[in-house]
């Protein structure tokens, strides 16, 4: 099965990593670097059609790193059990799920699209997290 990873979780993933390094060991080495360079290029394809990084068909994504699908499932689940309130400007849980089919198109596009700019998914927790920032 060929798994797709967005660039941006594949460099997100990965900066958190050289991230964690730096802090731990001090700045990569020249020879680190074309080590994680050539490590990456023997596991990933770009694609021309997607504009996106492909994991090679015979490779195994990263252990604990979700797949596009099930991180685009549970957002789609985290849909289904809110919307999203004008009055408030914040999302608002509902009592149960709705039927996210018998929303038009529009309306789910407004949703997802409102949804991505106050969420990110943070790879290090496997969930989706807020953009805002805490009020103290």
């Amino acid at each position: 099965m060929k798994t797709k990873f967005g660039i941006t979780l594949l460099l997100v993933s990965t900066l958190a990593t050289f991230a964690g390094l730096a802090h731990a060991d001090g700045p990569l080495t020249r020879e680190q670097v074309k080590m994680d360079r050539d490590t990456f290029l023997a596991t990933m394809n770009w694609d021309e059609l997607t504009g996106q990084w492909v994991l090679k068909s015979n490779m195994e994504p990263p252990k604990g790193v979700k797949s596009r699908s099930e991180v685009l499932a549970m957002r789609d689940e985290w849909l289904r059990m809110h919307t999203f309130d004008d009055l408030t400007g914040s999302w608002v849980p509902m009592g149960a799920a709705r039927d996210m089919s018998k929303l038009t198109r529009e309306q789910v596009n407004m949703e997802t699209a409102r949804f991505l700019m106050m969420y990110r998914f943070d790879e290090a927790r496997s969930e989706w997290v807020s953009k805002l920032m805490p009020t103290h």
